[in-house]
């Protein structure tokens, strides 16, 4: 019969995350405690090193240190995956819900202040380490250009990807949307690769190699497109929309985007609420998050969803750019992307509008309120207010002298 001291020791033994196999949620959202079984041994139960009380950051850090403190049974570390990705696209385009579906997260999404941070863990399988993907999320549409370079870095650019998230509902906001972001990143991702040339010419040379692995050699389009640096999945969202378009509409904006997508290297997808469209979308991510196995279904019909991998689509199938052959002949193009573009912006004209016009003061969102901080803010307002009235008023009282000056 145990003691009182024993009964209240095993009792009160810390108990270890249990959620080895699925996914976990980020920034606090860690699974139901429990006990791990120890191997061999039924019924009885190992004490855990280390109580956890959550997936934060420090988490990370204590796990990543006693997975090399504690390696295998063989000596050697359990290798990790660990993965970024950045999302990007039209404000309010539903970037921060697909995410949150990714992560298994029932939260009600809110608006993105600028770039945003997050994570998610998942086992291979039981009883070992946790991958870990870095989720990075862009707001503000195209007004914060300039934070893509922030996530993106010469430490983590052999396992970055991109998401181009993409509001079908939008069209004539769409190529401006899609060129600008691509645009800086890809300038951001050469200036990287041009660096690493130098300091590191085999992995700048294994990039560039990976993303020409996309398509096989001997596809007939392998000398016609141009890879995107880093891997890219394009998401064209709200389709419940979108699918009430004219159909001749439906159909430019979806050609136009397979090409982009095929041009890239890229995978397409469309998705809305619906959770059987939201399932495609968690494929492509999972995907590149945490290396789950790819897709091999595709979906080319302009009338339905499309879902399409990369390297799946070529330039027969998806056709000439939709206009007549007049009308391509006489416009002036360099490359083929160009005449696409001139053919879309011909049908779906950009609109000449800024992001930063529709950008509220984030000190003013009552949802980033904090009573301490806005009163001492309230204070200094009204101090720069007063020192501002104070200097007017001195320097209308000086007398300054004519020749003096002269």
């Amino acid at each position: 019969m145990a003691t009182g001291s024993e009964a209240r020791s095993r009792a009160s033994a810390p108990r270890s995350d249990a959620q080895g196999q699925g996914g976990e949620g980020a920034g606090g959202h860690g699974g139901q405690p429990g006990r791990e079984k120890e191997g061999g041994k039924r019924g009885r139960f190992r004490r855990c090193p280390r109580k956890r009380t959550g997936d934060t950051l420090w988490d990370l850090a204590i796990a990543e240190v006693e997975k090399r403190e504690n390696p295998g049974e063989d000596g050697k570390s359990v290798e990790v995956w660990e993965k970024s990705i950045l999302f990007m696209g039209n404000k309010n385009g539903g970037k921060t819900s697909i995410i949150l579906r990714c992560l298994e997260r029932e939260e009600i999404p809110k608006p993105t202040l600028a770039l945003e941070y997050t994570f998610g863990r998942r086992a291979r399988r039981q009883n070992t380490a946790k991958d870990i993907a870095h989720f990075w999320e862009l707001g503000g549409g195209t007004s914060l250009l300039e934070l893509i370079r922030i996530p993106i870095t010469s430490n983590n650019i052999r396992s970055f990807a991109v998401v181009l998230v993409l509001d079908l509902s939008k069209p004539n906001e769409l190529w401006t949307t899609m060129e600008k972001l691509l645009q800086v990143t890809r300038n951001h991702v050469n200036k990287i690769l041009t660096k690493l040339e130098k300091t590191n010419p085999e992995v700048a040379t294994e990039i560039k190699k990976r993303m020409r692995n996309n398509l096989q050699k001997d596809h007939p389009d392998y000398e016609l497109v141009d890879p995107f640096p880093i891997p890219l999945v394009i998401i064209g969202s709200k389709y419940d929309i979108f699918h009430d378009f004219d159909s001749e509409m439906r159909k430019i904006i979806s050609k136009t985007l397979r090409f982009v997508s095929h041009y890239y290297g890229a995978s397409l997808v469309f998705t809305s609420k619906s959770e059987a469209l939201l399932l495609k979308a968690r494929v492509l991510i999972n995907h590149l998050a945490f290396g789950y196995d790819k897709s091999k279904s595709v979906s080319l019909d302009h009338s339905k969803p499309l879902f399409i991998p990369a390297g799946l689509d070529s330039l027969s199938q998806i056709g000439p750019p939709p206009t007549s052959d007049s009308d391509i002949g006489k416009m002036r193009a360099n490359t083929p992307l160009e005449l696409w573009k001139k053919v879309f912006e011909k049908t779906f004209p950009p609109q000449s509008s800024c992001d930063l016009q529709d950008t509220k003061d984030p000190a003013q969102d009552s949802q980033y309120a904090e009573y301490e901080v806005d009163v001492m803010r309230a204070q200094k307002k009204q101090e720069l207010e007063q020192y501002k009235r104070n200097a007017s008023k001195s320097w209308k009282e000086m007398d300054f002298d004519s020749d003096e000056l002269l």
